[in-house]
């Protein structure tokens, strides 16, 4: 080769470097000692894995494996490459989490925001088991409506919400718990037990209903509801919180629709009025949801989720319960953790 002759580029395919998810493949099946055990531990078929080796022997263009043997054994090049593609494997897991571990401490200020329900009574517990994962959280209060505009113009990082209707790709739904709705009497009132929730409808009597105002989410939930089993009640007396409906209710005034969390932010009530479990039906539950944007967080809105449901199961439902002992077991439910 003449000095001014250039050397030789090397072709795309010697260049490439092998995929990861190759790699992951062949070293499970090189210590489960089949693909079929390594297909099931990965959550693969047995043909996914098979294919994924055979891509990797062309990419490297060598046979890792010795397939005239049965079950398969490792090649020479196979036994050097599941060595330090173990090693290799190993190095890129813990990069990852060393790069979310420093995108979450990147995140010195969150911004929360909650339904005024949640915030009050659940909040104070949520902000104190997150301390530690922001060096500032501030909670803001609010309308469903409202947080998620302000998610979508990034004044939130985070809402807590109570309708998952939202029309946007980028933002991510997580069921964090629902709550069913109860019923609420003057103390003063006959109620009775209810064996179905269109029985709802004799109890009041003359009492008129006091309702949520169809601004917030709840109001229009609850109307839903109402609509479903078959309730019908004038429009006398409308508001945006629990504090002046329950208020009004406790004054004999009227009766309402409400669930635990409401009450137990308005609880200076609770000893004037009786709250009535409704048999669960379609449409008998209101859900909250975390909101957050796609791809964002570094892990922090799943953790977010979990001490979420912690707090739930293990402060908020055992007070709720212990102050209204009527409600059943599910008043408030938590669903399974998600799976990593």
């Amino acid at each position: 080769m003449s000095p001014s002759t250039p050397a030789a580029r090397p072709s795309r395919r010697s260049r490439q470097l092998p995929d990861l998810q190759l790699l992951e493949a062949f070293v499970a099946v090189c210590d489960a000692g089949s693909m079929a055990l390594a297909a099931q531990q990965l959550g693969l078929s047995q043909s996914a894995v098979s294919q994924s080796i055979k891509t990797l022997e062309t990419e490297l263009g060598l046979q890792l494996l010795d397939r005239e043997v049965r079950p398969a054994v490792a090649t020479h090049a196979g036994r050097v490459l599941r060595e330090r593609a173990t090693r290799l494997l190993g190095q890129a897991r813990v990069l990852v989490e060393q790069v979310r571990a420093s995108a979450r401490q990147q995140h010195t200020q969150i911004h929360l925001g909650c339904v005024d329900s949640f915030a009050a009574t659940v909040g104070p517990r949520l902000i104190r088991a997150l301390s530690g994962s922001a060096q500032q959280i501030l909670m803001w209060s609010g309308l469903t409506p409202t947080l998620t505009e302000q998610l979508r113009g990034r004044e939130l990082d985070f809402a807590i919400c109570t309708d998952s209707a939202i029309d946007d790709p980028r933002i991510v739904q997580r069921l964090l718990f629902s709550e069913s709705w109860v019923a609420v009497f003057p103390k003063a009132h006959p109620v009775r037990a209810l064996a179905a929730a269109r029985e709802l409808s004799a109890l009041p009597g003359a009492l008129p209903l006091i309702r949520y105002s169809q601004r917030s989410v709840i109001g229009q939930q609850i109307e839903r509801f109402l609509r479903h089993i078959g309730v019908q009640a004038p429009r006398s007396y409308e508001f945006d919180a629990t504090d002046p409906l329950l208020s009004l209710v406790a004054s004999g005034l009227g009766w309402a629709l409400s669930t635990p969390l409401c009450l137990w932010q308005s609880r200076q009530y609770l000893d004037e009025v009786v709250v009535l479990p409704i048999p669960a039906t379609r449409l008998g539950q209101r859900h909250f949801f975390l909101l957050s944007r796609e791809d964002e967080w570094a892990g922090l809105d799943e953790h977010i989720a979990r001490v979420t449901r912690d707090v739930i199961r293990q402060d908020t439902s055992t007070a709720i319960h212990r102050s209204m002992p009527g409600l059943p077991p599910d008043a408030l439910f938590c669903p399974q953790e998600e799976t990593p």
